[in-house]
Formats: structure tokens, sequence, C-alpha cells
């Protein structure tokens, strides 16, 4: 039996990511670089003013001060937009206006506020240092420089920087097919009437919704019975995708015929049996280096263990290169009594107290129950050593789902 980290270690090699595809802005988002990415142009494209109020040059105002006014005469307007205005003339204000280009000779803003406009022309009440309010042409990304590197998430900010540029397209990592394939005789399809001993395949539909989470493309499968032939068809039918998670079928049932499937269909065995708990039944092979986890077929345990062996896998095959999750430190509010052997995975709703988070457990901990990862924020990871754990004592978790949240704002505490 591996631990988590042999587990890891085995299954990673074999989820490379797949390649490039050139994709549409608008379609990148959550999509990870292929390939780097430059600015084709200075941004500002030209130097512009960063407030409202009249451009000139610092050294005609530089004695403006309280009871001291300069008074200019104003030749024209600088708005965004329209080209810029003429050469300003010495000893002469331009007006302006937030993100307008500054006119040739000016040097400086001076805003609004610290300004009296008298007919045309305006006094300067303030003094004006050089490139004060200016913004510079390049300031922001200068012509070559790069944008986004290979590996870097695209999202909202990456999204807006590359439209400021006018690239339209990106180069980004395919997005792998996962196919999905149950296993068991009781299982039934949503909206199914459910016979005597009938239950609905949950699993599917649960694991399909983290699949889309990830980013990658799930295939959901209908579920095959517990027939060798019929698990073996429907196998290879699994196998046309990128990668292949079965559920169930994986334990020492009788009727339990995903590794005999597995290979009379030629998929090669890696391992079977991780110390984890909830999951410790989940199978790793490979059909021609393609990856084909076999996770557990109680609900809890299938989900635990994608959250925890298969989501890091999946991450990197969709180009991310860090795909793994970085875990909190927590207080336990209430003791736990557990038998030592495996890392557990609690499921426990995380909220902050003070400078601290505390993690209260789920009063259900089994494989099979699924109220317990509803409402859950956390899942908390307990050494495989330690059979109590005391109130208060500290714990790592990791934040999952929509992580830390509270009825109050922020900023209620904030002056």
């Amino acid at each position: 039996m591996r631990s988590i980290a042999e587990a890891l270690s085995s299954m990673l090699p074999a989820f490379e990511p797949l390649g490039a595809e050139r994709v549409h802005l608008v379609e990148a988002s959550g999509r990870y670089i292929a390939r780097e990415v430059r600015a084709g142009f200075d941004s500002p494209p030209f130097d512009n003013s960063a407030m409202d109020g009249y451009a000139v040059r610092s050294s005609d105002v530089e004695s403006a001060g309280p009871g001291r006014a300069v008074e200019l005469p104003v030749r024209g307007e600088s708005r965004a937009g329209v080209p810029p205005p003429g050469p300003l003339e010495p000893g002469a204000a331009c007006r302006i206006f937030t993100g307008a280009p500054m006119p040739p000779g000016a040097d400086t803003v001076v805003i609004q506020e610290d300004t009296q406009r008298v007919g045309d022309r305006v006094q300067i009440l303030e003094a004006s240092r050089s490139a004060k309010h200016v913004r510079a042409q390049g300031s922001d990304v200068s012509r070559g420089a790069v944008l986004l590197h290979p590996g870097d998430r695209v999202g909202p900010g990456e999204i807006g920087l590359l439209a400021s540029q006018n690239i339209d397209h990106v180069e980004v990592y395919r997005r792998p097919e996962v196919a999905l394939l149950s296993t068991g005789d009781e299982l039934r399809a949503l909206g199914e009437a459910l016979g005597p001993g009938a239950i609905v395949n949950s699993n599917v539909y649960a694991l399909t919704e983290m699949l889309r989470a990830l980013g990658v493309i799930p295939v959901p499968l209908p579920a095959a019975p517990d027939s060798l032939p019929e698990i073996e068809a429907a196998l290879r039918k699994a196998l046309e995708s990128d990668v292949v998670i079965t559920m169930g079928g994986v334990s020492v049932g009788a009727y339990d015929f995903v590794h005999e499937a597995f290979v009379n269909v030629g998929i090669e065995p890696g391992f079977w049996k991780v110390r984890i708990k909830p999951g410790k039944p989940l199978a790793f092979a490979q059909f021609g280096g393609k990856p084909v986890i076999g996770v557990p077929g109680n609900p809890i345990s299938a989900m635990v263990t994608f959250e925890i062996l298969v989501a890091p896998c999946l991450r990197k095959m969709l180009g991310d290169p860090r795909p793994h999750p970085q875990p909190v430190l927590a207080r336990l509010r209430d003791s736990y009594r557990r038998r030592p052997g495996r890392v557990e995975i609690a499921r426990a709703v995380a909220t902050r107290e003070g400078n601290e988070i505390v993690v209260a457990l789920h009063d259900r901990q089994g494989s099979g129950s699924l109220p317990s990862f509803v409402g859950v924020n956390a899942l908390v990871l307990l050494p495989s050593d330690k059979a109590e754990l005391a109130a208060g004592e500290r714990v790592e978790a990791i934040l999952w789902g929509a992580g830390l949240t509270s009825e109050r704002s922020p900023f209620d505490v904030l002056a």
C-alpha cells in the first residue's frame, strides 16, 4: 500500500500537458498559457494626463504658491480619443482631461483643484514639478516586454492586459477530455425510476462538476452493469478520451470486475491501494501511456480521492506548473478520536476567529455520507500516527470550495 506522496509520485509523470491550441481571448479564461506573449506596443502609447486640469511647462509655474498665483493664457484643449493638439508655446497652458495626450512642450499637469479659470486665462495656484500627474509613454508596458509566461493562468487581469494590447488570440494548453465510467447493477441515471435495490448514480454528477470546476472536459458515460464483457466494452469506449476515471468495482467484492477488465483490455496496472481515509482502494494504471484511475464507489471516497490525488494530476495536464493545493494552519474546535494508520481527510467548516482559522469537523466522517460534503469549505489533514487530537490542536487544512466567507464585510472593522 502506497502513501499519498508515493501515489502522486507514480501518477504525475503520466499527466504531461497535451500540446497547445490557439483560442480567441474571450475563450481563454481559466486556461494556461503555452507560449510566451509579448507586448506589441508601448502602454500607454503616448504621454497622457492622469488628472483633469491644465498642461503646462513646470518652469512657467514654479513660482506659484499661496498668495502667488501665476496667470497664463489658455491655448486650446486636449481630450481623450482625439488627435493631440499642437505644441504648447512657452508661458501658456492647455486645458487637459484625464487620459488625453500631453501637448508637445508641456511636461506637467496642474490639477483643476489648484487652478482658477478667468475667461480665456487660468490662474495657477500651486506649482507642479516636472512629470507630475503625467503617465509617460511605455511606463506601464514597453514594446516587446513579456506579458505572460508559459504556465500562467488566464484570468480577468490577464484578459484585460492582453486586450489592452489588442491581442485577440493566445496559445494555451489543450484541455483534456476525461471519461467518467461508473460500474454497478444498482446505478440509475438522474430522473429514472428507482426499483428495489437501485440508487441514483450520484458519483457521476458530483465528479462531472468537480472536473468542470478544474477546467477539463468531462465525458460522463452510461453506467456499466456488473458484467465483465460490458465493463470491457465500456472501457474501450472510455479510452477514446485522454484520461479515464472509473468509479466503483475496484474493491474485493465478488462482482468487482474492474481489475480483471483492465487486464483483458490491455490496461497495464500501476498500483492499487493508498494509505488514505477515506479512499484506500484507489487504483492507477495506464493504457499506452494514457492515465486510467479507478476511484472507490463510495461517494465520499470518490470525491476525496479525486480532490487529493486526481485533481493535482489534471491541473498539471492543463499546464499548471503549481498543481498542488497549499494547506493553511488551523486549530481544531473540538477533540477527535480516530483509528491511526492512514492519513485521514476530514470534512470541516472553517471560520476565522480573530487571527486564527478554526475548523469544526463534520460529525459524520463515513465514506458513504454525502451530507458530510455539504456546506464544508475545508479538508483537514489528520496525520496517520495520531489516534487522539485535542481541541485547540493545530492541524493543516486545505481550503475548499468557496473558502472563507462571512456575513460581515471586512471593511466593517477598517476605518
